[in-house]
C-alpha cells in the first residue's frame, strides 16, 4: 500500500509586495512538496502593517527535509518569520457545517456538539460549526460556499422551509462530494438531500456519525431515506 504523504503546516511573516508568493512557491517545489491549502491575511494596521501574513499546508514528500525547507524559505529576503505548526486537520479534524434559521440551527448543534463529545474524548477530532442565515439567496450563498470550506466534510439544512436556489447549491454541494442531511420541512431541499431528519437534535448526531472514523453509520447505505 502507498503510503501517504506527510501533512505539514507553515505559517510564513512576509513582505506584502509582488513576486513573494512566486517565490515562496518555488522553494516548496524544489523540495518536491505540494501546497494543498492556503490562506493570507495583509496587515493593514498595527506595527505588522506592509506586510502579509500567509499560512499554507503542504504534504511533504518521501525524501523531503522539513527543516531545511524552512531554512531554505527563510533565506527569502522578503520574508521575516517562518514557523511550523500542526495542520488544522489535526488539531479540528473534520467540520459538521449546519445553516438554517436560528432555532433549528441550535437543536441540531446541540445534536452534533453532544455526538462530537463522545467521539473526540476517544482521540477523534470533529468540530462544529454554524450560521443562522434568512433569505434564499442569502443561504443559497452559503451552501456553495460549503464546497470551498477547508475540511468541511457534511452539511445539515435546519429550516421550515427551503427550495428553489438553494436545492439547485444542494446539488451542486454534492457533486463535490459533500453529503448533505436536511431537516424535514417545506420545500423542495428535502427532495435534494441524501438524508432526510424529522428530529434536528437526531439529524446533528447522524451528522457526526456519518464523519466519525469510529461510528458505523454510513449515510451512503440509507441514501434518500427519511427518518
Amino acid at each position: 500500500m502507498e503510503k501517504e504523504p506527510e501533512r505539514c503546516a507553515i505559517r510564513i511573516i512576509a513582505e506584502n509586495r509582488r513576486g513573494v508568493l512566486r517565490d515562496i512557491a518555488t522553494v516548496v517545489a524544489e523540495h518536491k512538496a505540494n501546497i494543498v491549502m492556503i490562506n493570507q491575511e495583509v496587515f493593514d494596521s498595527g506595527p505588522c502593517t506592509g506586510m502579509a501574513e500567509l499560512y499554507f499546508e503542504y504534504d511533504l514528500g518521501d525524501d523531503s527535509d522539513r527543516d531545511q525547507l524552512i531554512e531554505d524559505l527563510n533565506s527569502i529576503p522578503s520574508i521575516r518569520n517562518v514557523k511550523a505548526y500542526q495542520p488544522f486537520g489535526h488539531i479540528f479534524g473534520s467540520r459538521v457545517i449546519i445553516i438554517g434559521g436560528g432555532a433549528q440551527v441550535a437543536q441540531v448543534a446541540l445534536g452534533a456538539v453532544n455526538e462530537a463529545d463522545r467521539h473526540n474524548i476517544r482521540g477523534e477530532r470533529i468540530s462544529v460549526d454554524t450560521i443562522p442565515l434568512v433569505g434564499e439567496r442569502t443561504l443559497a450563498l452559503a451552501v456553495d460556499a460549503v464546497a470551498r470550506l477547508p475540511r468541511a466534510s457534511i452539511l445539515v439544512l435546519a429550516g421550515s422551509i427551503m427550495g428553489g436556489e438553494i436545492s439547485r447549491a444542494v446539488e451542486r454541494v454534492r457533486e463535490a462530494g459533500i453529503p448533505v442531511i436536511a431537516l424535514k420541512m417545506a420545500g423542495t431541499v428535502p427532495e435534494h438531500a441524501d438524508l432526510v431528519v424529522t428530529d434536528p437534535i437526531q439529524a446533528g448526531v447522524f451528522a457526526v456519525m456519518h464523519i466519525s472514523s469510529k461510528a458505523v453509520f454510513d449515510i451512503n447505505r440509507i441514501r434518500g431515506r427519511e427518518f
